[in-house]
């Protein structure tokens, strides 16, 4: 599973690692850019609770191979693609299938681990997806810079050829439990329900930061600090190792003091809220400080992330766990999905300083959101010992 998020985010940073070179091949604007964007958070915000109840039906075995099948054929298509309908069509098709990696991630770690190390096993799996953000500039550049942007799609989908035939011959009893029996119910977030704008919220908006580095750093970094696609690997590097590290150091934060405890949860939320505030210092600060900065928002955004999971997987009942890690990672791209083409629009009118403070404050809306509703108490589940996967 973490070579799954690794292939994901492969797949879905490729196009903005590349932004610099494909705008301006193809004459589209930071706002039409950001738009494109949109259109895969939107599918992705939908796809994610889906995909969440498509794994609790089907098992991990049959749900993974249909997701990653669907992302890399979107993935592949960004090669034949020549403006801005042709980008908006296949991120919302990559959106689509991208929404199974983050679900099956977090069942993974549920069904397989006991209580005390599920956070670090979610680390785990998701820290594919740093990884892929650390590796993409280092891959896909290169390759650009010598065949054009396009080949890079091309590498990028056969990486998913070769997941697709690993995971066919290795996910299978007795290393995943057998799919379970009954009806497929598609569990909705019920906006009635607390425990769902609990997660929401903290996952949401207090992982917002990680977005934006994602999407706009390597823009930011070109229009503002003037750096050259060649030179967009090395500074991206330290934002992505605060990326992988932030997955494992609030892992472990999460499992060894959260727990299931919900009070020392809005402690971590509290002191999350006022890490995230140095980053709307970034356009005052030159290049390296930019990169430190940057760097700060993806580990901080990331402990919202841990603990919301660890959360989540305490105040909902296991049968549901790969639903809340799509309520997680759908709200998150919602809140993106309402963002990106107004940031995009401030990065066209080069307003940095509104860009990076709102993306500063927001989480501190998901911790006010934390505190409202956490104040009631919340039914806790009880930790089971993880059983052992049988086959059948």
């Amino acid at each position: 599973m973490m070579l799954c998020t690794l292939l994901a985010y492969i797949d879905r940073q490729t196009l903005a690692v590349l932004s610099p070179t494909i705008l301006a091949d193809t004459h589209l604007s930071a706002e039409r850019y950001a738009e494109a964007l949109t259109f895969f958070s939107i599918a992705y915000m939908i796809a994610n609770p889906l995909w969440g109840s498509v794994l609790d039906y089907v098992g991990l075995r049959a749900g993974m191979l249909a997701g990653v099948a669907i992302w890399t054929a979107a993935s592949v298509s960004h090669a034949w693609v020549a403006g801005f309908l042709g980008f908006a069509v296949a991120r919302t098709i990559l959106g689509v299938g991208e929404g199974a990696a983050f679900p099956g991630a977090f069942k993974t770690a549920m069904e397989s681990l006991p209580d005390d190390k599920q956070s670090r096993g979610m680390a785990l799996g998701y820290s594919g997806a740093s990884l892929g953000n650390l590796i993409t500039p280092f891959l896909v550049i290169p390759i650009a810079l010598r065949f054009g942007w396009r080949s890079a799609f091309l590498v990028t989908g056969g990486f998913g050829a070769l997941w697709l035939m690993l995971w066919w011959g290795i996910a299978r009893p007795p290393l995943l439990r057998p799919a379970p029996r009954g009806a497929l119910k598609f569990l909705w977030p019920n906006l009635l329900d607390r425990r769902a704008w609990l997660v929401m919220a903290t996952f949401g908006l207090g992982g917002f930061g990680l977005g934006i580095v994602l999407y706009l750093a390597p823009l930011y970094l070109n229009r503002a600090l003037h750096f050259t696609q060649a030179e967009l690997p090395l500074a991206l590097l330290m934002p992505s190792i605060g990326y992988t590290g932030g997955y494992y150091f609030w892992g472990w934060i999460a499992d060894g003091y959260v727990g299931s405890d919900l009070r020392r949860a809005t402690r971590v939320f509290l002191l999350l809220t006022v890490l995230a505030l140095p980053p709307a210092l970034v356009p005052y600060a030159g290049p390296l400080p930019v990169i430190a900065l940057f760097f700060w928002a993806v580990f901080v955004a990331d402990g919202f992330i841990m603990t919301a999971l660890r959360v989540g997987a305490r105040i909902y009942p296991p049968e549901q766990s790969a639903v809340v890690g799509g309520i997680g990672s759908g709200a998150w791209s919602a809140v993106l999905a309402a963002a990106l083409p107004l940031y995009g629009r401030w990065f066209d009118l080069e307003w940095y300083g509104v860009t990076f403070l709102s993306m500063a404050l927001l989480p501190a809306a998901g911790t006010l959101v934390w505190l409202a509703l956490s104040r009631t108490k919340i039914a806790v589940q009880a930790p089971k010992p993880a059983e052992q996967p049988t086959g059948d």
